[in-house]
């Protein structure tokens, strides 16, 4: 892929465009990161308590018994949003879907293992683990070998 950039004052506004011979799976996901605004906090509910979370600290987010949680640092966070409006939400900051009930933060990632029925169980940083469904498995193996940001902290 070919990149240029012209930062000039006599611009009124940012205008983008993109020149591809065909229309790709990587051009699709060019327009809709340019789509979509970055999120900076998502609510989460403890002990009746608002409490702000930040998506690079978040694990990965999982629903159970029709409730939605996010997992950080192998603690639990209830989240008043269904798993598909947070999936959008988080797509910006390197979340991909892990199964019909979880997206993971790939960027959290420290290793992963094949397991025997075709799943693969990923280990975040934190020490928490989650199971990716093997409809999955090849676009996250895809995702993390072709570069999620690492933000080492």
């Amino acid at each position: 892929m070919k990149l240029n950039i012209d930062i000039n004052e006599k611009y009124e506004e940012t205008h983008v465009t993109i020149h591809a011979k065909v229309w790709t799976k990587e051009v699709e996901d060019l327009v809709k990161k340019l789509n979509q605004q970055s999120l900076r906090r998502i609510v989460g509910v403890e002990n009746e308590k608002s409490i702000l979370l930040s998506p690079d600290e978040i694990d990965y987010v999982y629903a159970r018994n029709r409730k939605v949680f996010a997992s950080i640092h192998k603690h639990s966070i209830e989240v008043n949003m269904k798993l598909y409006e947070l999936e959008q939400l988080l797509v910006n900051h390197e979340f991909s879907r892990f199964s019909k009930s979880a997206i993971g933060n790939l960027n959290k990632i420290a290793r992963f293992e094949l397991a025997f029925n075709g799943n693969l169980c990923v280990f975040f940083e934190s020490g928490s683990k989650e199971y990716v469904s093997r409809k999955y498995v090849h676009e996250i193996k895809q995702k993390i070998i072709l570069g999620a940001d690492r933000h080492d902290n």
